[in-house]
């Protein structure tokens, strides 16, 4: 006879940590690719992004997440912002256009405010 039950799932991926390494795989290329002036943008740009990806290992992780968690919504906050700065025509000035297209930035943002939501909602549950 046919069993009803339907079969037991193991533990899911944490899905933002896998949302976090896309933006990555997205983001690191880019950042290769500034120009000499804009290196230390870009070596700032990759720091965040690698310190975002390394606290969303350690809330998959740890037992107690509550500080992570905040550090976590911090670096994102800043990576927000560098990302920002990385495609604002004003800061470069009208000589040199920014590192970052406005198309890059668009997808860029995308990303960032998917794993804000994520993180938003994983907030709330540990309230």
């Amino acid at each position: 006879m046919a069993n009803d039950v339907p079969p037991q799932e193991g533990p899911k991926p944490f899905y933002l940590r896998e949302k976090i390494g896309e933006m990555v795989k997205y983001g690191y290329p880019l950042t290769m690719r500034f120009s000499r002036k804009d290196r230390e943008l870009a070596d700032q740009l990759r720091v965040s992004m690698l310190t975002v990806y390394r606290l969303s290992v350690e809330i998959d992780k740890k037992y107690y997440k509550k500080t992570t968690v905040q550090n976590l919504d911090v670096e994102l906050a800043v990576l927000r912002q560098l990302v920002q700065m990385a495609a604002d025509k004003d800061f470069y000035g009208g000589k040199h256009p920014p590192p970052l297209t406005i198309q890059q930035y668009e997808v860029w943002a995308r990303f960032n405010n998917e794993i804000g939501r994520l993180l938003g909602g994983y907030i709330k549950s540990l309230a």
